[in-house]
């Protein structure tokens, strides 16, 4: 065993904390901690120490909001605020609009059924949390998810679109099973015409058997038909999102992948998520569903035939040095994306023809990133002549003509337009890894940068809200489930 770093962690059965060692195992990472009631647990953080060293490389620690909205008293993660011990700002606002749902897969930790209650904010409840979020600072959040339960049971979701756009968001995207884009294709029209940008639809895989495992009943047709319903209300922008669990849909990232590409005229990203394991679990049959970030790298690899590689993948704070090179340069500060580094991984492929490639085979990316960071640092310095050239010579680290122009007009404006233009030509492939109170890390947390927004004024990080606070949040707000459907019959 070597140690690599001593962190706090959460007792998975009575949530207190505890000291915990990340260590290496024969090329494995674990993490370790011991609760004096219920005793030892052991996960693993990260399959591979030579990929969790390399992402480890790409740190970047942000600057944490200049307007916490709590105190630091009992200690992270139970003063969720954000507190001034958090160390990112939001990129990534969340407002859970309903946890009423059409479906009850048998791992949602966020529904009525499970909870017993109905928790659903009031319109004017959600349009303050949308202010509380706009008035983050340094830099307020651009992007804006519905969430649940199923948002779309909300008549007034479409409402609800529109006033985060018009509060400032140019991003809001809902959160979907895609049972009602499936069935209503005005539905998609209304919410295309008040703003929305794209839909996260919930896709486990391209052939009934995940859907049976995961989700209680075979959805690959209600998907299908959700997706066609897009095209025909030309509504350009979805990402898939497979809920990745071992030995049930593993076995065909590839094939979601692949399916992505197929799909280039509507599918945006491919944001793979391994699942998080909420409540108690007997400790053999987590181990046997546990996937990790560096396992789905692999398996991507090897189900693409090499198209996408290993190496091709990049922590997500790789990107940081471009928003602060541009930002510097414009005399403004751009969303920077400073999640820890082992909480997710992406990559952007293009698609040429029956191929796929990923951008990285065409960008020296080391050279790339060092000419952005000497960008920054001249502007940061007032050298505004030399920040420019070097944002320029950054451009030469870029083989394809196709790739250099997109990069080229983003990097001149700045601006959101040209960067959904950037992302219409590619795909991203990506996975976020959300923890649970058995991989609990609290250094982790402390850079989510994907955060819940509730009535109360609080701004929550997502797996802290998962873990710890839901219960409690959705308890105050809420009816009894059986008093819900009295009063909606």
């Amino acid at each position: 065993m070597i140690l690599i770093k001593h962190t706090k962690s959460l007792c998975p059965d009575c949530y207190q904390i505890l000291d915990a060692e990340v260590f290496e195992r024969d090329g494995h990472v674990f993490i370790r901690k011991t609760c004096p009631i219920h005793g030892e647990f052991e996960d693993v953080y990260w399959s591979d120490v030579e990929q969790y060293r390399r992402m480890e490389s790409y740190e970047e620690v942000g600057s944490g909001l200049e307007n916490p909205r709590t105190k630091t008293e009992r200690g992270c993660p139970f003063d969720c605020g954000l507190c001034p011990e958090h160390k990112s700002y939001t990129v990534l606002a969340i407002i859970d609009a309903t946890n009423r749902c059409n479906l009850r897969c048998p791992i949602c930790f966020a529904h009525a059924g499970a909870s017993g209650r109905v928790y659903e904010p009031s319109r004017e409840t959600i349009f303050k949390i949308i202010d509380n979020f706009r008035s983050n600072r340094p830099v307020p959040p651009v992007a804006l998810q519905f969430s649940g339960g199923e948002p779309t049971i909300r008549e007034d979701l479409p409402e609800l679109v529109k006033y985060a756009v018009d509060a400032g968001f140019p991003h809001v995207e809902v959160d979907s099973n895609g049972v009602r884009f499936a069935e209503d294709l005005e539905y998609i029209k209304r919410l295309k015409d008040s703003g929305l940008s794209t839909v996260y639809l919930q896709f486990d895989g391209v052939t009934p058997k995940p859907y049976i495992k995961i989700r209680g009943l075979n959805l690959l047709p209600t998907k299908l038909k959700a997706l066609e319903n897009f095209r025909k209300a030309d509504h350009p922008s979805v990402v898939l999102v497979p809920t990745l669990v071992n030995g049930v849909n593993t076995n065909q990232i590839g094939d979601i992948i692949f399916f992505g590409a197929e799909n280039l005229d509507i599918v945006r990203a491919v944001n793979f998520q391994p699942v998080s394991i909420t409540g108690r679990i007997d400790r053999d049959k987590l181990r046997q569903m546990r996937i990790t970030i560096p396992e789905f790298m692999k398996l991507a690899e090897a189900q693409t035939e090499g198209r996408i590689k290993v190496s091709d993948f990049y922590p997500v704070p790789f990107v940081v040095p471009f928003a602060r090179a541009v930002g510097a340069i414009k005399g403004t500060r751009y969303t920077e994306f400073t999640a820890h580094p082992h909480c997710g991984v992406a990559t952007f492929i293009l698609v040429e023809g029956d191929e796929i490639v990923p951008i990285t085979r065409m960008v020296d990316v080391e050279g790339f990133m060092e000419d952005l960071e000497k960008a920054y640092t001249e502007a940061s310095n007032g050298h505004g002549t030399r920040a420019k050239l070097n944002l320029l010579r950054s451009l030469r680290s870029i083989s394809s003509s196709r790739l250099k122009d997109l990069l080229k007009t983003v990097m001149a404006t700045g601006d959101y337009d040209d960067l959904a233009r950037f992302m219409g030509n590619v795909i991203m492939i990506g996975s976020m890894h959300f923890m649970d109170a058995y991989n609990y890390d609290i250094d982790r947390v402390q850079r989510c940068c994907i955060h819940y927004g509730v009535p109360d004024g609080r701004i929550i990080p997502f797996c802290t809200m998962n873990t710890l606070h839901r219960d409690s949040i959705e308890k105050t707000p809420s009816i009894p489930l059986s008093e819900w459907r009295k009063l909606s019959r």
